[in-house]
């Protein structure tokens, strides 16, 4: 009788430390050995000239949320990890999303009752924290914590979603206080909405405008705010979706100071520039995310960030408004910048485009690129070493990749529920062929081999100290008693 449920023989494994030849052997949905001449499995796979790489991580998508001006995400839990698994993610984090005057609890149940039924790979939720009441702050939020809830993000900017700097300083000490994790979206309301009445008062109203209005001051200025917040009650914090040169400098400032600060940047800051919101017609509006894409220069200063220890987490961000009125055109056929639904899809491309221009082209090593994907997200996010490795005892999640394998994105091949991708026509090299999720083959041959309904809640535990090696530079001593004494 077989000893191992799945075999995996010939391949290549990287992890974000390592990268070694050996044959995975896969039981009862877990890592069981790694070697060679390690016996006999009920499936042997042949990955001969293939890399064995940490299921993908994607630790920010919105899927199935409602926006704060009600409009419907195109993904649900469905079509989104299907997508996602198509791309060798195995665990997505999307937000259970709480807008003004909800309960927390409830927002919970109602994410839990969306993916519970449709998700084909596993998933937790992030919080998103909009109206941090008395009661929120003191019953719901400290117990959605102990429950596996331990991340959560905050705005600064969106009229019917941002929190003041004091509600900010309420936020960040309770999540020090009970070891979880806070993301801010860093840009500044004010200065957003200064240039935008501006802008519409003088007739300039197109999609480019967006960008305009979106000044790299408005991200950056934010960005220190927050880092200061957070330092003032010696609490960590994660600046998402990072876009501007000066935002990223301030991460690496204090992260060389030894503060928690944590960054993330996304497929949108290396691909894409402010020049594609400046297309014919309303095709602009396609390319409308916030933070805008920025210029060539920010681009390569964002791509040195994935190495030189500013970014420790790469996700897509992945927002899906179809360009029609259910999504991008909601407002009508040609709405003024401020009214085109704000984001841009990526769950799918997120990896391959990494791996194609940053793997292939030698911007990184493969262990960096492991690092980016799916390890780091894991410790940060409490999920390693359970996710994120490839290591005994782990869940089984597999991506098997052709390095070789080319192909040129369009929309028609992409599994989401999109009518277009801001990545049509390019070409990457290197894609899974098979998405493995524990033990369970996801994906082989371009087809889905799960039913929908079958991925797993993953419970994640308060942080301890497992993010310690992520923090780079000498402590900084914290600001004072703040810290200890007043949070």
């Amino acid at each position: 009788m077989p000893e191992f449920d799945l075999l995996i023989k010939g391949g290549t494994v990287a992890t974000a430390a390592d990268t070694f030849s050996a044959d995975v052997a896969i039981k009862d949905g877990r890592i069981a050995a790694l070697g060679h001449d390690l016996g006999s499995g009920s499936r042997e796979i042949d990955a001969g000239g293939m890399l064995l790489l940490p299921g993908g991580i994607d630790a920010h998508c919105h899927i199935e949320q409602e926006s704060s001006t009600k409009i419907m995400t195109a993904d649900d839990f469905y079509s989104g990890s299907v997508s996602a698994a198509f791309g060798g993610n195995t665990t997505i984090v999307p937000f259970a999303a709480q807008h003004r005057g909800q309960s927390l609890r409830d927002v919970v149940d109602t994410a839990h009752g969306r993916a519970g039924p449709k998700c084909v790979i596993d998933y937790a939720f992030h919080l998103i924290v909009s109206d941090p009441t008395e009661s929120v702050l003191g019953q719901e939020l400290p117990a959605l914590i102990q429950s596996g809830y331990t991340s959560f993000k905050v705005y600064l900017t969106y009229e019917m979603l941002k929190i003041s700097d004091r509600q900010m300083l309420d936020v960040l000490s309770l999540a020090r206080n009970h070891g979880a994790m806070t993301m801010v979206h860093a840009e500044n309301d004010d200065v957003i909405s200064w240039i935008s009445e501006r802008l519409l008062t003088r007739g300039y109203t197109e999609p480019k405008f967006h960008a305009v209005s979106h000044a790299q001051i408005a991200e950056s200025e934010a960005s220190r705010r927050a880092i200061d917040l957070a330092r003032l009650v010696d609490a960590k914090l994660l600046i998402v979706h990072v876009s501007a040169p000066e935002a990223a400098q301030a991460i690496l400032n204090a992260r060389n100071n030894g503060l928690p600060i944590y960054g993330e940047t996304c497929p949108q800051y290396l691909f894409l520039t402010a020049e594609d919101l400046d297309r014919e017609g309303m095709e602009g509006a396609k390319f409308c995310c916030s933070p805008p894409p920025r210029d060539k220069a920010a681009q390569e200063v964002i791509w040195r960030g994935l190495t030189n220890g500013t970014f420790q987490v790469f996700s897509s961000d992945h927002a899906p408004y179809r360009f029609d009125a259910t999504g991008k055109l909601n407002a009508g056929p040609n709405p003024t910048f401020k009214k085109i639904a704000n984001g841009v899809p990526g769950l799918e491309v997120r990896m391959p485009l990494l791996f194609s221009e940053g793997v292939r082209k030698g911007r990184l090593n493969l262990n960096e690129f492991v690092a980016l994907t799916s390890t780091n997200a894991a410790k940060i996010y409490g999920l390693y070493p359970q996710k994120g490795s490839i290591a005994v005892g782990g869940d089984a999640d597999i991506g098997i990749w052709d390095p070789e394998w080319e192909r040129t994105i369009s929309q028609s091949m992409l599994h989401d529920n999109m009518d277009y991708t801001p990545y049509e026509g390019r070409t990457v090299t290197g894609w899974p062929r098979m998405t493995i999720n524990r033990g369970r083959v996801v994906v082989e041959d371009d087809t889905l081999q799960v039913d929908r309904g079958s991925g797993a809640f993953i419970e994640r535990e308060p942080a301890g100290d497992g993010t310690a090696a992520l923090t780079a530079g000498t402590p900084l001593a914290p600001t004072g008693v703040f810290g200890a004494d007043l949070a």
